[in-house]
């Protein structure tokens, strides 16, 4: 059977990893979480630091998903890639999440159409920037269909892309219903530096420090 039959096989995912760690990005920051990271991308950012998710990973049913979820004892869970959305199948994980009763959100690139995705899940929006390499990937449709428990997310690599922000936030997303969070690439842009900008300029955004990569530093997994 190849690969594009079994992704369309019943209840099957191509899964890179599952563990609980402390969820260390937007509106659930802090929470005890389950990660289910799938397998995948179509995109390049040049910052990106979970490539080892691009390949390989194991075909997984959904129920074994549920069961090793259930595991952990946690109620929230991230779905997470990779680009989570580039399966199809996800959704149908995403709803038998959100019917188990946890708590889920949805970190996906913003480049995939996010309206089929079930309401009841946190849409973690992250619109690629100029630095990113994959600013001509944003599907701005997706801002029509969020909601105001979603949220919007921009990695920040330096002054150029932290102006580009700014103007998507005067332009199209002047109306946005949901918090919009700036945070600062590790490697390529000063976290106190941007909060000066935000500062300065009284932008309506909250600051994002990576909270498990405080306590973990770079280590994938955690």
């Amino acid at each position: 059977m190849n690969a594009a039959a079994r992704q369309l096989g019943p209840e099957r995912l191509k899964i890179t990893e599952v563990f609980c760690s402390i969820q260390g990005e937007a509106r659930d920051a802090g929470w005890p979480s389950v990660f289910i990271r799938l397998t995948g991308c179509p995109l390049r950012c040049q910052y990106c630091d979970t490539a080892y998710a691009f390949h390989g990973g194991d075909w997984r049913q959904l129920d074994e998903l549920m069961d090793e979820v259930r595991s952990f004892g946690v109620r929230h869970v991230c779905v997470t890639g990779g680009e989570p959305l580039a399966q199809r199948r996800c959704l149908d994980l995403l709803t038998r999440l959100c019917d188990a009763d946890y708590a889920v959100s949805l970190e996906t690139s913003g480049a995939l159409d996010i309206s089929d995705v079930d309401r009841r899940v946190r849409r973690v929006l992250d619109i690629k920037t100029p630095d990113s390499t994959e600013a001509d990937r944003n599907l701005w449709a997706n801002i029509e269909a969020l909601t105001p428990h979603d949220a919007i997310k921009f990695v920040i690599c330096s002054r150029g892309d932290y102006e580009w922000a700014r103007e998507r936030l005067a332009g199209q997303l002047a109306a946005v219903p949901c918090p919009v969070f700036f945070s600062p690439s590790s490697e390529q842009q000063d976290a106190a530096v941007l909060a000066e900008w935000i500062i300065e300029d009284h932008l309506p955004v909250r600051l994002q420090i990576q909270i498990h990569k405080v306590l973990w530093g770079g280590v994938a997994g955690k």
